[in-house]
């Protein structure tokens, strides 16, 4: 009788996977620091939803009430402000032009700059773009005050114009418009000339459809710096009816107060909330095309 079992193959018990303690740590540290970027908006959502009487007498609040919905709608639709016209709803509609303004029309004047400095050949291409690029060392707090005077000079205070204008050329955009266009192969250059595409073609059918991941990011990054300006819409308006949500906040807290004279931190707290929404939303639906014009090419 032969014994079968030394012929048998020996199975082993496959080993579950290890999970290694320097994974745990580093998902332990992005935990940590989300949870504590998240305290903010939290406390800030929870406070939303107290009566303004709560919130004057004991602060920030850590647990939901039951003043949320009403709390919202009297900061987007409960007239206010010393005119007793202004709201929420007018606010977000002038953030977002204010927003959207800014985006666009920097990515339109940087996209032209860097154009013409890279295929235009001019002779002092170089150096006009080193004159651009440091103008990244001038913040707006320096030239606020010639800014201000040019535009009430031209009657442009208290208005969409005034408040976009000044701030559009942007030497962040033309740095990295300028890297992008110099990556771009000659020889499609070339073949955009033999094809009988003149420069306006060449930009339009051939430039801003290789650069939209590029365009994606500038807007990303130029959209929240609109969204978020105060000081200039603070300085080059007047009239209630260009505040911004970022300008408005603290003037509808104080407009909005009840008679006992308890500013309207409830309604303040929405505004904040309603303030953080469109950026967000912004980054979420384009962090692909953010991710890929800042560290990939198309090409």
């Amino acid at each position: 009788m032969t014994d079968t079992t030394l012929s048998m193959p020996v199975q082993v018990a496959p080993r579950g996977r290890r999970i290694r303690l320097s994974v745990i740590g580093d998902h332990f540290v992005l935990i940590l620091g989300a949870l504590f970027m998240m305290a903010p908006i939290y406390m800030t959502l929870t406070t939303a939803s107290h009566e303004n009487l709560t919130i004057h007498r004991e602060g920030l609040q850590f647990l939901f009430g039951g003043e949320l919905l009403n709390n919202f709608d009297a900061a987007m639709f409960g007239q206010g402000g010393f005119s007793g016209e202004i709201t929420g709803m007018s606010m977000l509609k002038n953030s977002l032009i204010l927003g959207m303004g800014f985006a666009l029309g920097k990515i339109v004047l940087s996209m032209m700059a860097a154009y013409a400095i890279v295929y235009f050949r001019l002779r002092f291409a170089t150096f006009a773009f080193w004159v651009i690029f440091t103008t990244l060392l001038l913040p707006l707090e320096v030239r606020i005050v010639p800014s201000y005077e040019v535009i009430t000079g031209l009657g442009l205070a208290n208005t969409y114009t005034g408040l976009i204008v000044p701030l559009l050329a942007s030497a962040t955009g033309t740095f990295f418009f300028r890297q992008y266009f110099l990556s771009i192969p000659e020889e499609l250059v070339e073949a955009a000339r033999i094809d009988g595409a003149g420069p306006v073609k060449f930009f339009i059918d051939i430039l801003v459809p290789l650069s939209r991941t590029m365009i994606a990011a500038i807007f990303i990054v130029m959209f929240v710096y609109g969204w978020n300006q105060y000081l200039w819409p603070t300085l080059i308006t007047t009239d209630e009816g260009l505040y911004t949500l970022v300008r408005g906040i603290k003037q509808i807290r104080q407009s909005l107060a009840e008679s006992n004279q308890i500013p309207a931190y409830g309604q303040a707290m929405a505004l904040s909330i309603i303030a953080i929404l469109p950026p967000v939303l912004i980054v979420v639906f384009l962090q692909n095309w953010f991710i890929k014009g800042l560290v990939e090419s198309d090409k």
